[in-house]
């Protein structure tokens, strides 16, 4: 089955259906985001090795701008979630792009900062990652963030870029406030006072995170951005 053809399948269904209540109760999709799961779209771009379809950014588009036409909320969340993705397929461990593509493991951007950049210090195989993000799609929802900070080794310029687990303990969304996107994306701020993450965590180079969100993450989201009609919101630290 193609992709479109299941894109087709879910649009009518759980997707459509999650729409009226995401946009007038602010509720986030869940059914839809589990039916895009299913479906193999939450892992479309993931190498068919580990059970993903394989497609890149011009697919991604595709179904965003589809999605976007009866659920903007669902929309919103698979666009952070691809850009997210971007960055995990190319440096991301096997399990976890597995379990993307099985459509049990949702990921979301947390880039832009609430306050100073947020931090990172290492300790043998353990970092700590302090720091607060604001207008985080699917905080609370996801089940990884992207998370970016200063570098963990002392001396260092640059940023980082680390996946962490939203079950993570001491990483928190303080409030559900309405956030700049859709009624029902669960945009909000993420905390983390402290994160505990392994260093495995990182991904790319220590102190090379802004080089990733230039060269992976930016062209994905204004792409997906430009698919529904919304402008890209990004500060990298």
């Amino acid at each position: 089955m193609s992709y479109r053809t299941a894109l087709d399948h879910v649009l009518t269904g759980a997707v459509a259906s999650g729409g009226e209540p995401a946009r007038t109760q602010g509720r986030f999709p869940r059914s839809g985001v589990t039916a895009l799961g299913r479906a193999g779209l939450l892992g479309l771009t993931v190498a068919p090795e580990l059970g993903g379809g394989g497609w890149g950014l011009a697919e991604a588009v595709d179904v965003v701008a589809s999605v976007a036409r009866v659920c903007p909320a669902a929309a919103t969340v698979l666009r952070s979630h691809y850009a997210a993705v971007a960055v995990v397929e190319a440096y991301g461990g096997a399990w976890v792009r597995a379990e993307i593509a099985a459509g049990r493991h949702l990921c979301s951007l947390a880039l832009e900062e609430d306050g100073p950049q947020a931090a990172a210090r290492r300790t043998g195989e353990v970092v700590t990652l302090r720091g607060r993000k604001r207008q985080v799609v699917a905080a609370g929802e996801a089940d990884s963030y992207l998370w970016s900070s200063g570098p963990s080794e002392a001396g260092q310029g640059g940023s980082s870029l680390w996946l962490v687990p939203a079950h993570a303990p001491d990483l928190y969304v303080p409030a559900r406030a309405a956030g700049p996107g859709p009624s029902g994306s669960a945009t909000s701020t993420v905390c983390a006072d402290p994160v505990r993450v392994p260093a495995s965590a990182l991904l790319g180079e220590d102190g090379g995170g802004e080089g990733l969100v230039r060269d992976l993450v930016l062209p994905w989201l204004t792409e997906l951005a430009a698919a529904t009609d919304q402008e890209p919101v990004l500060v990298a630290s």
